[in-house]
């Protein structure tokens, strides 16, 4: 059975660093080892703890054993055992279940019996977005994490909107965002992205860097606590990978490469993967968000934009439209300057992106998004006049 209870730095199992490969060189037997002397793994070393203990006491016993997922290839799984690392593929009738949330990615804790993944345990946290093709189908990029790094590239004009929604992505998750503003040593206005960026996280930690000459990497290993998770999380070209190898301290050597001549990032990391840093923290790197469709959402927006929601309730009727109603808290902030209109018409585009995902399976709810649609198409044509 896996041991939870704390171990010395000495004493902590170790697998190997992530490399930049995009082929898998592990064989698809059942179940391999990467080698035939592995050194034992403490699994709490990994981040399991009693939670996770009582899940696996209480469903399985046997031969059953627990293990985390640090790589997903075509079905085919990397796991992190007491007995090192395996490789092993997914039982079919986990494989082929209809609901997608349930399908083990990077991060969660899997049970593994008779050589294959059988069984997800519950998750304590879970990076889920609406899938590229597909919106209202959600997809789990990972789970089990502690803090979000949401990053963003300070090359070029700064962000905010991209910022707002990976941010709504990250409390989404029930993890502890922290701002991470990348490439400071070429920014033009490192204190006014870092202002903006405190304004648009609410409670959270904003922290400017530069992997090229090491500004502010003290301060963001301040968030690396040993066995604690830390997820990166952002576009293409935000130097998701550099930071990770900057933060690795030469035990991580992830694939990076240049920002494209038309300011895009390019897809160096092909996969999210779980790596072990030096001071015992876990990371999870994972591709570029080019398109980023926020599922189920609402409670994430209303977190994200506090103050707003703060407005809408302040206002004279609870049905406000906030276009023309007398009494209305948010129409009347934005005339006295204390809440931006881009802001506002950013937190309604949120919204109105949640009501069409219910519009999707809800007629009621469709010609509700219509009549809010046109709403606030009249309100964004009255900002850009002013």
């Amino acid at each position: 059975m896996p041991n939870p209870s704390p171990t010395s730095a000495s004493d902590r199992g170790s697998f190997p660093a992530a490399s930049g490969r995009t082929e898998s060189p592990f064989d698809l037997s059942p179940v391999s080892r990467q080698t035939s002397d592995q050194p034992a793994l403490d699994l709490g070393d990994l981040g399991w703890g009693p939670p996770f203990e009582a899940a696996f006491r209480e469903q399985f016993a046997g031969d059953a054993v627990p293990g985390r997922v640090v790589r997903v290839d075509r079905g085919v799984l990397t796991v992190l055992t007491e007995a090192g690392e395996l490789r092993a593929p997914v039982a079919a009738e986990l494989a082929h279940d209809p609901d997608p949330l349930r399908a083990p990615t990077v991060g969660d804790w899997v049970v593994l019996h008779a050589g294959l993944v059988t069984n997800v345990l519950p998750r304590r946290s879970a990076i889920v977005r609406g899938d590229a093709g597909s919106p209202e189908t959600p997809q789990v990029l990972a789970a089990n994490v502690d803090k979000v790094f949401v990053v963003c590239s300070l090359e070029g004009r700064f962000r905010a909107r991209r910022l707002e929604r990976l941010l709504v992505l990250a409390w989404q998750s029930g993890a502890a965002p922290v701002a991470v503003l990348t490439k400071a040593d070429i920014a033009a206005d490192v204190a006014g992205a870092v202002e903006v960026a405190r304004r648009l996280i609410g409670g959270g930690d904003v922290v400017a860097v530069s992997s090229v000459t090491g500004a502010g990497m003290d301060a963001l290993g301040n968030f690396l606590e040993p066995r604690a998770t830390v997820v990166l999380l952002g576009p293409s070209g935000a130097g998701k990978s550099t930071l990770a190898n900057r933060l690795g301290l030469g035990a991580v050597d992830l694939a990076t490469g240049e920002v494209r001549g038309d300011g895009k990032g390019r897809h160096t990391t092909t996969a999210r993967e779980l790596v072990r840093l030096p001071g015992g923290a876990l990371l999870i790197d994972t591709p570029g968000l080019r398109a980023l469709a926020l599922f189920d959402a609402d409670q994430a927006i209303g977190a994200a934009f506090g103050e707003v929601e703060d407005l809408v309730g302040a206002c004279r009727f609870s049905d406000c439209g906030h276009r023309s109603e007398p009494g209305c808290a948010v129409k009347q902030a934005i005339a006295a300057g204390t809440l931006e209109a881009e802001r506002y018409l950013s937190y309604e585009k949120l919204r109105r992106e949640q009501r069409h995902l219910a519009a999707c399976v809800d007629p009621h709810a469709r010609a509700e998004e219509r009549k809010q649609n046109k709403e606030l198409g009249k309100l964004s044509r009255s900002v850009k006049k002013r």
